[in-house]
């Protein structure tokens, strides 16, 4: 290949560069200046040259923000200074203490302090080397954590590169905290809901579990956002915490505005006071005030104690839990029959609210607790997120009371309840339950899924309670009920217009699209992708058979088989019929593949001479080409070393042709 022209490597750098401050301008500052569809044309292009010409590929271009392959384990990162943590203070009282040790230690001199909000968050470590993103990790036990710097790279506000920055800070360290907002965890568990998947418990919990996954693509699939609190650069001269912070800003760094540089400790207790008032106007979740030292020398001057600094102090809210009584517990039927139990409280003020039903999540979670009908419990609540029952007070039970057993049929249509072999969720098999039609259209009509406008939460009890719709088909014949509907009390000739105007747009979707929207359990946003990609029409979906399926890479045995069992109702294939008669896409648009290997797909086996498997996978990959991880009839090549096992045999079996390394270089060169 031709070296690439002087010209391609300048609008490279110029994509990358524009690609760069957009990030920096949507993510960080909230000020987008391009739509995103302007966006998304220009990453094309980017990605479109990159591939032409790897070599000039980067590690710090926004396309690689998801590239990276799965890891099988986390090296290990030592931590230079350790990440202390820090001490906690719960009164007023105490926080005045803390002054008074720091003034005492001090001497003469007279401290200022920073006052920042405490996220309740995964803390992060980052480097920057020649002002590039080179390495991120965990916490871990504070002198060494787990490398995840292919997770950090995916969240979208974390500059891979710094912005202008004076040759002092080129090489710098950075500590952060990761974090989800409130609506985006909600929205995230909404759809896991959607697919059948276990909800995450807290914010707090899904970002901490989302950074040790082994695969970057699907933590990019995650909602984390990243703040910036303290910067650590040896070749720079720094002298104040409060200044720091602005340095760190102006790197391109995102830092939370909400901090206060305070004279006095009367200014620090204001703050607090303020944000315990105000902590739930917040988009995300915090738990209390840090307090520290501003100036860089006292803290030097004031040391550490065993693993915390003696300069800095957590300064927590009031606890946001409660005692009550657990009355019943009720269990609801999600949009895809899922069986989610839910705690009956004697009412109770918590967080600002009183609280009268809380989480209980599944059966494994009510084991953990031993509930027992009757028992006191302690309930919590943080923000937005739901409240939970977290605890059982066993010393308040009453006698006799007994293990809580779940229910053997579903408490809306009276069927049996089934129960996968081993998933933790029961659920209830008809379609036709009337706890599922409402939640099942919610789900189709949603955003992400066809987007349906007007057709919300009241708008779907309506038309279901008239008998109209029963399924998410009889949407597309609702204009047959147009006189009814104008009729209708809220309803008018305006509302209805808009309402089967948004439904006829919505058969524009892309096949990707109404397949999540069907509401398959098991298959979210990014499945139903995947699925549509190596199923491109509706009639090769339907007929895959469960080994067809797992022969995605991507796509397990549980996907499998909820996908397979979904297809084989013939309720559903009505609906699916239905569906393609009304004129919705129902297969993927041919675009044009590129590459040697386009539109093929491989499965590797055995030891190869010179590459390996990750090597060999790479290379199918960077030519268009697809690896599956087991051997079925959408395979065109075996591509066999030595010690290969039974894939070889199924392939013999099956007429799939074998090829050796040498064969498979002929194919690519």
């Amino acid at each position: 290949m031709p070296p690439p022209s002087h010209s391609i490597a300048q609008r490279i750098k110029k994509l990358r560069d524009e690609l760069h401050e957009h990030d920096y301008r949507y993510y960080v500052l909230a000020e987008p200046t391009i739509s995103d569809e302007e966006y998304d044309t220009l990453m094309r292009e980017l990605h479109d040259l990159e591939q032409q010409h790897p070599e000039l590929q980067s590690p710090d271009s926004p396309t690689q923000r998801v590239g990276g392959q799965p890891t099988k384990e986390f090296g290990t990162v030592v931590h230079n200074p350790p990440m202390l943590s820090l001490a906690n203070s719960y009164s007023e009282e105490e926080i005045r203490e803390f002054d008074k040790r720091i003034r005492g230690l001090l001497g003469s001199e007279q401290p200022c302090y920073v006052a920042e909000l405490k996220f309740d968050g995964v803390a992060v470590a980052l480097k920057y080397r020649d002002g590039m993103f080179a390495q991120g990790a965990t916490r871990g036990d504070g002198t060494q954590g787990d490398d995840i710097t292919a997770n950090l790279k995916t969240i979208r506000s974390l500059p891979l590169h710094l912005r202008s920055p004076e040759k002092q800070y080129m090489n710098i360290d950075v500590r952060g905290e990761a974090f989800m907002h409130k609506r985006d965890f909600l929205e995230m568990n909404k759809q896991r809901e959607a697919a059948g998947d276990k909800l995450f418990i807290n914010p707090r919990n899904s970002t901490a579990g989302t950074l040790k996954l082994q695969d970057p693509k699907i933590v990019a699939t995650r909602p984390i956002k990243l703040y910036a609190y303290a910067l650590i650069a040896p070749d720079a001269r720094l002298t104040s915490h409060f200044k720091n912070l602005d340095i760190l800003r102006s790197l391109g760094l995102p830092v939370n505005e909400h901090t206060r540089l305070c004279n006095t400790i009367d200014e620090v207790v204001r703050f607090w006071q303020e944000w315990e008032a105000k902590r739930d106007s917040l988009p995300y979740d915090i738990d209390g005030v840090v307090v520290k030292v501003d100036s860089l020398s006292q803290q030097a001057k004031l040391g550490s104690i065993a693993k915390s600094p003696r300069w800095a102090i957590a300064f927590k809210f009031a606890s946001r839990k409660a005692e009550t009584v657990l009355n019943d517990i009720i269990l609801q039927v999600g949009r895809v029959g899922t069986i989610t139990p839910v705690a009956d409280l004697q009412p109770v003020f918590v967080g600002g609210s009183t609280v009268s039903r809380a989480s209980l999540y599944n059966m494994d979670y009510i084991n953990e607790l031993d509930l027992r009908l009757g028992d006191t419990v302690i309930v919590e609540k943080g923000g937005d997120v739901i409240p939970k029952v977290s605890e059982v007070v066993v010393s308040k039970r009453r006698k006799g009371a007994s293990p809580y057993k779940m229910a053997s049929r579903c408490p809306a249509c009276n069927t049996p309840l089934f129960k996968p072999e081993g998933e933790v969720n029961y659920y209830c098999e008809n379609s036709e339950c009337p706890a599922q039609v409402k939640g099942r259209i919610e789900h189709f009509a949603m955003r992400g899924a066809m987007d349906i406008e007007g057709l919300g939460e009241a708008a779907v009890e309506q038309l279901v309670g008239l008998g109209w719709v029963k399924n998410c088909a009889d949407l597309y014949s609702l204009h047959t009920h147009r006189a009814e509907l104008v009729g209708l009390d809220r309803w008018g000739e305006k509302s209805a217009k808009n309402l089967l105007d948004a439904i006829e747009e919505s058969k524009k979707r892309p096949f990707h699209r109404v397949l999540y929207a069907l509401g398959i359990r098991h298959v979210g946003q990014g499945v139903a992708q995947l699925l549509t990609e190596n199923f491109p029409s509706i009639d090769r979906l339907q007929s895959a058979s469960e080994e067809d399926l797992q022969s995605v890479t991507g796509i397990g045995p549980q996907i499998a088989e909820s996908v397979a069992h979904f297809f084989r109702e013939r309720h559903n294939r009505d609906i699916v019929k239905r569906l393609k008669d009304a004129g919705l896409t129902l297969a993927a648009t041919a675009t044009k593949k590129k590459g040697k290997l386009a539109g093929l797909t491989f499965v590797l086996t055995g030891t190869l001479p010179t590459l390996s498997r990750e090597q060999a996978k790479q290379l199918i990959e960077e030519n268009g080409g697809k690896v599956a991880s087991g051997v079925s009839k959408n395979v065109q090549y075996v591509l066999a070393g030595e010690d290969a096992g039974s894939k070889l045999d199924k392939a013999k079996k099956l007429g799939i042709p074998l090829i050796d390394e040498t064969a498979f270089r002929t194919l690519i060169s």
